[in-house]
This record gives structure tokens, sequence and C-alpha cells, in this order.
């Protein structure tokens, strides 16, 4: 038998919150990603690393990504 689960709506809210948060950051960085030019498959990697890992991919793509974009002309 399966109990009902109960949770409280300011629960539900954080959680949309969090889900929205996440993924206006997801969209964020694929918009990044994908309007700058990095070298090799590096562009791919990490559209795959964000699309994959979620918040994870995010973190770090902006902490670590960032920094092997190609200086634009």
């Amino acid at each position: 038998m399966l109990l009902p689960l109960a949770i409280s709506s300011a629960v539900l809210f954080f959680i949309l919150i969090f889900a929205l948060f996440t993924l206006v950051l997801t969209i964020v960085a694929l918009v990044d990603i994908l309007g700058n030019q990095f070298e090799g498959n590096d562009k791919l990697v990490w559209v795959l690393v964000v699309i994959f890992l979620g918040i994870i991919g995010v973190i770090l793509y902006f902490a670590m990504g960032q920094r092997q974009k190609l200086p634009k002309a």
C-alpha cells in the first residue's frame, strides 16, 4: 500500500523556483557556449556537459569553460 505524499505548498514553491532557476541558468550557459568560438571539439563537449550534468554542468562551465573561449575577432 502506497501512502500519499504530503508536501506543503511552501516546499513545492521552493522546488518550482529551484527548477526554474536551473532551467534559466542552463539556457544562459547553452546560449553562451553556442555564441562563442572554442578550440576543436570543446564546444560540443561543453554542450554535452551542460545538458547531461544539469546544474553541476552549468557550474563547471561558468567556473572553467569561460577561460577556454577563443577571443572574438
